[in-house]
């Protein structure tokens, strides 16, 4: 068996002491990550000098082996979070044939934007290529080192923004907990307001303490949980849906939605209203940061741009099928005063139990993928600490804790708390959930949706300038260009307006 010295990067971390040499045999590609052949990977460190939180980046090296099933697993629990729960104010803004048709239209975009993804995960060629590990990777391959820079504002704005989303999205949860049970004890006219900017405080509180686990591979618990809480309160949603349109009341719907001068005061209002739906729509399809880190779980052969094919149609085919459901079961519930959270804005009353589980399950969601999406973030403003401070003790020093189990770091420890002081404080600033999630979909679903795997399948398949192709590739990249510019206008302008009535850190709900 062929066997190699291979230097291996931990945590993406400066060469020495960070490089570890690696003995590897032909399980491992040239680059030491594991070959995707479904086989466990031989291989150990030789003279490590670095600390234990460097050791935790062995998660790189462990064993892979997905297949269509458990990409489209990823895939699905990717895609489906808190912003199903704005699908039925979606659908009332849009009505009965614009409402299920855009979320149609946004499905087709993002599978076939998926697809021209998943073949740029190897450069030059689809399928012998050298693998991109993650998105930026990829963009910089293909496009080079100023596109990268682009990518990046692109996502870790998107990624503080969400994070944001999320603290906002959690506090109407968790003080929907308090006034069901209000409702519930004094009745459906009983004044059960509350101010949040508590909860935003005691779930900013949480964070802190979660953000200091230093990587993903220490929180694989919180991941699953977090899995298992989405799909949770998106079913009872649309149970709860479903039960309400078949026993009634239910609420008055139209072919065109919300109607002017009975549901919106003018033709202005509607225009915003239905462009902020739509970025509501966008974001709820959100997944493309992620799409390479799932196909890099996938095993070859077959080649993984075809096995991901079939993930991201499986993917998206459910996750449409099960947006239509939401959105349409709610709309037909609620009508055009379809509330912005149809798990918070109390259109359902009973059973009270079930709402509270269901709100619970939202808070648990939130709690695990705030930290999710925030990993990234902490990481990159770790690594660059790391380079330029390599031999200060407060940016690199590990203290182990719990017999070892965690590691305690100084630098970790204020960055990530200012981070999430930071996030928070934003959210009671700006605690506006479907403007907020309106601006969150425009901002990712233009660059990192559509322009960045159009422009590098470009570059990979070498498209001639101005021929058929490309002019197709290039005018759907335009027009969600201008659909991206037209829904960040209407959400901050959706935001301007809220603010003119908006006492800071007395937000009632």
């Amino acid at each position: 068996m062929a066997r190699a010295d291979v230097d291996a990067e931990f945590g993406g971390l400066p060469a020495a002491p960070y490089r570890r040499r690696i003995i590897a045999d032909d399980f491992f590609d040239d680059d030491g990550k594991p070959k995707r052949t479904g086989k466990k990977s031989h291989g150990f460190l030789e003279n490590v000098h670095c600390n234990l939180f460097f050791l935790t980046r062995l998660i790189d090296f462990a064993y892979r082996a997905g297949t269509v099933w458990t990409a489209t697993a990823h895939v699905i629990t990717a895609v489906i979070g808190s912003g199903v729960l704005s699908l039925p104010w979606s659908t009332a803004q849009l009505g009965w044939v614009a409402g299920p048709g855009t979320l149609v239209v946004f499905a087709v975009i993002t599978y076939y934007t998926s697809v021209l993804l998943t073949d740029c995960y190897r450069s030059d060629d689809a399928v012998t290529g050298k693998r991109n590990y993650t998105y930026t990777e990829a963009v910089e391959s293909y496009l080079g080192r100023r596109q990268v820079w682009f990518c990046g504002l692109c996502q870790y704005v998107n990624l503080v923004g969400t994070a944001i989303g999320y603290t906002i999205t959690a506090s109407i949860s968790a003080a929907a907990l308090y006034k069901a049970n209000c409702f519930h004890k004094n009745g459906h006219s009983a004044d059960c307001t509350v101010y949040t900017t508590m909860y935003m405080v005691v779930f900013g509180i949480s964070q802190i303490f979660f953000s200091q686990l230093p990587n993903l591979s220490q929180m694989a618990w919180l991941s699953i949980l977090a899995a298992v809480m989405s799909f949770s309160y998106s079913t009872i949603g649309v149970g709860l849906a479903l039960a309400q349109t078949i026993s009634g009341p239910t609420g008055k719907t139209t072919i065109g939605g919300t109607q002017i001068g009975v549901d919106v005061s003018s033709p202005a209002q509607k225009i915003w209203l239905t462009l902020q739906a739509l970025g509501n729509i966008a974001f709820a399809y959100s997944y493309s940061m992620v799409l390479i880190e799932i196909q890099d779980t996938v095993k070859a052969p077959p080649a993984e741009n075809k096995t991901m094919r079939k993930a991201n149609l499986l993917g998206v085919s459910t996750t449409t099928a099960f947006y239509i459901l939401c959105g349409c079961l709610g709309y037909s519930a609620f009508g055009n005063a379809a509330p912005g959270n149809m798990l918070t804005g109390f259109g359902f009353y009973e059973p009270f139990w079930l709402i509270d589980f269901a709100n619970v399950c939202i808070v648990v969601h939130l709690i695990g993928a705030y930290q999710v999406y925030c990993q990234p973030i902490y990481a990159a403003v770790e690594k660059w600490a790391a380079a330029k401070w390599p031999s200060s003790d407060f940016v690199v020093r590990q203290y182990p804790v719990a017999g070892g189990k965690f590691n305690f770091n100084m630098f970790r420890l204020v960055w990530r708390t200012a981070f999430v002081i930071v996030s928070t404080v934003l959210a009671i600033s700006l605690p506006f959930f479907n403007d907020i999630l309106g601006l969150l979909g425009a901002l990712g679903f233009w660059p990192l949706t559509v322009y960045f795997p159009v422009e590098m399948y470009i570059s990979q398949s070498k498209v001639k300038k101005y021929s058929k192709k490309w002019v197709a590739l290039q005018s759907l990249s335009f027009v969600c260009f201008v659909v991206t510019v037209a829904v960040t206008v209407a959400s901050v302008e959706g935001i301007t307006l809220s603010l003119k009535n908006y006492v800071p850190f007395k937000t009632k709900m």
